[in-house]
Parts: structure tokens; sequence; C-alpha cells
């Protein structure tokens, strides 16, 4: 079973992320390696290019050389999760990405601590101390997300992937008449959005996901042709749900 993060957002929000598992963040992060050297290698034959085989007489150049891979992995993470908002290539490729706790992109302070102590959880130490913290920890931090006060989402959870029979726990009602036939012109990622705003209304019942509700019921008025807004905001998202299962199976 995979855990999971409740984030408040500074507009007092709460939303809950599926963490990426230990797999998926170390597939993403020997994706990067493997992209930076790759980046290594066309550096390494290029100065050879330039200076041959003497550059290795040269102290100098030696240990720009040796130096050059650990630098380049260093500047490789800090530029992709800052342009691309919390998500390098690897981590692209397995759907992952890095947020604060506090629910915003990480700012370049936050990349550049973890960067830094990417170094030591992850290349100085094989992954091992990275890999353990990311197991243990309740909110699978390794030593830099602990520093940043950051942690690796799922972009695309298990949830999303959800049928909504599954989600509802239903599988046929019977004797039941619907109230709103038009439900059917809403998609199945409609109903799953639908029925994780009841969710967190019920479980965080404060002001900001009560407007939630509200902004939610305002959108759905006019698809679904309906001209008097109802009395009771939650239960008529209810009756979307039981409407479409019964409607749609």
């Amino acid at each position: 079973m995979s855990k999971t993060i409740d984030i408040t957002t500074t507009q007092n929000v709460t939303i809950e992320y599926d963490l990426a598992p230990l797999r998926e963040r170390a597939l993403a992060w020997v994706l990067d390696l493997v992209l930076v050297i790759i980046l290594y290698f066309m550096f390494f034959q290029f100065m050879r290019f330039l200076l041959g085989d003497g550059m290795f007489e040269n102290m100098g150049w030696t240990m720009i050389i040796v130096l050059f891979p650990f630098l380049l992995f260093f500047f490789y993470n800090i530029l992709f999760e800052i342009l691309k908002s919390g998500q390098t290539p690897g981590k692209t490729a397995m759907s992952i990405k890095v947020v604060r706790l506090d629910g915003k992109d990480p700012e370049w302070s936050d990349v550049l601590l973890r960067s830094v102590l990417h170094l030591v959880d992850s290349l100085f130490s094989f992954a091992v101390i990275g890999s353990l913290l990311i197991k243990t920890t309740p909110k699978s931090q390794r030593l830099g997300d602990m520093a940043a006060n950051t942690t690796v989402i799922k972009i695309q959870g298990l949830r999303s992937q959800f049928r909504l029979d599954d989600i509802l726990n239903i599988s046929t009602i019977s004797n039941y008449q619907p109230v709103y036939p038009q439900v059917r012109n809403l998609g199945e990622k409609d109903m799953i959005y639908i029925k994780t705003v009841l969710l967190r209304f019920q479980r965080y019942p404060n002001q900001a996901h009560h407007e939630v509700v509200e902004d939610l019921v305002s959108h759905l008025m006019p698809l679904l042709d309906v001209e008097q807004r109802p009395r009771d905001r939650v239960e008529f998202l209810r009756t979307l749900l039981r409407d479409y299962i019964v409607l749609t199976r």
C-alpha cells in the first residue's frame, strides 16, 4: 500500500498526494545518472579532441576531469528542478516531482540544499543512506528533503487509475431512479474529481473546502442544465455520483 501525505496550501486547502515509492525514485535517479554520464563522456571526448592525450600530464586538467562529473551531477539537478518546477528528466519519465510541504514548487534555495545533500545520501553513500531514509521516514524524505522541507510525490498516482466503482464501492444499485440523467454528459474523471472533493470536505470541513464545493456546484449547474441552485450542495454532488453509476454501468 502506497504512503500518502496531506499538504495544506497557503489557501488553507488540504490536498492528499501519493508519495513516490523508493522504486520509482531510484529509477528516476538511475535515468538521471545515465544522462549525466553521457554528458560527461561528451565533455571528455571534446576536451580530449582539443588537448589530446597530453591533458593527463597536466595536474590541473586531471583534477578538472576527475571533479567534473560531480559538479555536472550537482548543477544538473539544480538546473532542471528549478526550470521544470521540481522535475528532472528522470523524474518526468517516472511521473514524479519534488514539492515543498507547504504545497509550493521548490525555490532555488530548496533545490540547492537538496542537490548539496544529494551528493551525500546518493552518490557518496552509493544511495544507501537515501534509500533507508526514503523507506523508513513517514514522509519518505532523504537528507536533502529534510533540510529543504520537501518530499517527492507521484503526479499520476494509483488513485487516478481506479475505476469509479472501486472508489465508491458500488457494483449495482437496484430500484433507483436517477435524478439527473444528463449526468451522462460528464466523464469518469469528472466523477472521480467530484468524489475527491466530497472526501476532502468530509475530512476537512473548513471554509476553504466549503468554497471548493460551492465553486464545483456552480460549475456543474450549467453543464447539467440545472437552473435552481440545490439547497444541499453536498447531497447534490452525492446524487450525481449515484446517478452516474446507475446510468453508465
